[in-house]
């Protein structure tokens, strides 16, 4: 029933008075007045010769004189979370599924170094701590830990750098950053210090091969150079007259040259490969017709050391999807390597199988294999690194760049192939290149991952 103009609703009101009582309960100060109260009025019934009825009454009239002046409008906020939950129950779940979902290994501790969590990828990489512990029991490197002391202390640090050795070399960086929890008053130690690792090893891995590289092109670029300056200023010095020496020396100038011309060859061929080195080759090639035409160029290099190249089953057709210049040098490069380092007299042979991949993709594997004395063991994983030799004398004399099996690498990997290297000291070498075959140019199995495979 709606109220009357005449009768005035005192609800509003009503709920005024019961919304600041609840309020005033609520926040502790009616408690508080009501307290001071009973005890003020107690004590005048003991003192005095005060009725209880009275010292009643005048409690109740103390509390209600008291509630009537109580500020009202005054809204004070509750203590947040943060600043009434002790900071060992932190980092809450919010926290633990941020460090979770980093792919960095990441470590939470508090100020003094007790471990309060790990993430999932530091629990993989470093292995599982337990909360509560100091972090000194799970990493034991001396920068990291005085980082995390320091850190803890409030200062901003710069980035740590370590490297752990044990089954392979890795390479860190650690970020040690405080995390101060919001607080009505900041105080100057954190709350708690976070440790990224972020791993550089494929980087310094990457930095490593650039800086041997440029080392050894240059080096192997700076000795035909050297020759070809002292015998040109022997000819313009002391041999200029020198008839009979005049015709040695330019033979060897020549020579050099013509190793020169070779090495900045293969370094155009390697720039140019990984310059492409994700574009898939779309031309159709018959593996059936690039062995014999290889057969066919090397066979007069093979006859001068009194080697004999052979080709063995071959099917009538092996289309696969490529760069028929690439795959010629590829295969070349293989018989020539066959040629150079196997024994005088040797035999090189030629296979052309057709073979289904390690992932069940129809495919064909050539095999280039000779009967020389073979490669140890140690060398087999590094043969494809450039400027890598077994044997650098008998390379250089056999006028090789180093840098052969480096290109039939890449040209492969281009190929979507697989290459395969097999040697026995004393029992020769096998080379295997697959291949995929040519199916159609869209379809999912020729987008793979590729690499080198070294028994």
């Amino acid at each position: 029933m709606s109220p009357t103009p005449d009768r005035p609703d005192n609800s509003d009101a009503s709920r005024d008075g019961r919304g600041r009582l609840a309020e005033a309960f609520a926040e502790g100060r009616l408690q508080t007045v009501l307290a001071a109260a009973a005890v003020f009025w107690l004590v005048m019934l003991l003192a005095t010769d005060l009725s209880p009825a009275m010292a009643l009454m005048g409690f109740l009239a103390t509390a209600a004189a008291a509630f009537s002046v109580l500020p009202t409008g005054e809204k004070v906020a509750p203590p947040r979370p943060t600043d009434r939950l002790p900071a060992r129950r932190w980092p809450d779940t919010g926290m633990k599924l941020l460090l979770d979902g980093m792919d960095e290994p990441a470590f939470l501790t508090d100020a003094d170094g007790t471990l309060r969590y790990q993430n999932t990828a530091a629990a993989a990489e470093f292995g599982p701590a337990r909360v509560g512990d100091p972090l000194a029991f799970r990493l034991r490197m001396p920068e990291i830990l005085d980082a995390v002391q320091r850190a803890g202390r409030g200062e901003s640090l710069p980035s740590v750098r370590f490297v752990e050795r044990g089954g392979g070399e890795r390479h860190f960086v650690v970020r040690c950053s405080p995390l101060r929890l919001p607080r009505p008053e900041p105080r100057r130690r954190p709350d708690f210090v976070l440790l990224r690792f972020r791993d550089e090893s494929e980087a310094v891995r990457l930095d490593r091969m650039r800086t041997d590289f440029i080392a050894n092109a240059s080096h192997e670029l700076r000795t035909p150079l050297a020759s070809l300056t002292g015998f040109i200023e022997t000819l313009l010095g002391p041999a200029r007259r020198d008839e009979a020496n005049r015709e040695r020396f330019l033979t060897i100038m020549l020579e050099q040259a013509r190793r020169m011309a070779r090495l900045i060859d293969d370094l155009m061929s390697l720039s140019r490969l990984e310059m492409k080195a994700h574009v898939r080759p779309t031309g159709a090639v018959d593996l059936a017709e690039v062995l014999p035409s290889v057969v066919d160029m090397l066979t007069p290099v093979a006859a001068a050391r009194d080697a004999t190249i052979l080709m063995e089953g071959s099917p009538a057709a092996a289309a696969v999807a490529g760069d028929r210049d690439e795959l010629t040098q590829v295969f070349a490069n293989l018989v020539e390597n066959a040629v150079k380092y196997g024994r005088d007299g040797g035999r090189i042979t030629l296979t052309l199988t057709e073979e289904a991949g390690d992932d069940g993709r129809p495919g064909f594997r050539a095999s280039v294999a000779d009967d020389g004395p073979g490669i140890a063991p140690e060398h087999l994983p590094r043969l494809t690194e450039r400027f890598y030799r077994v044997d650098a004398a008998r390379s250089r004399e056999q006028r090789g760049t180093g840098l052969g099996l480096a290109i039939v690498k890449h040209i492969v990997n281009r190929h979507q192939g697989r290459l395969i290297i097999r040697s026995e000291v004393g029992a020769g070498t096998a080379v295997n290149v697959w291949l995929p075959r040519r199916l159609n140019l869209s379809g999912a199995e020729m987008t793979r991952d590729t690499g080198v495979l070294v028994p």
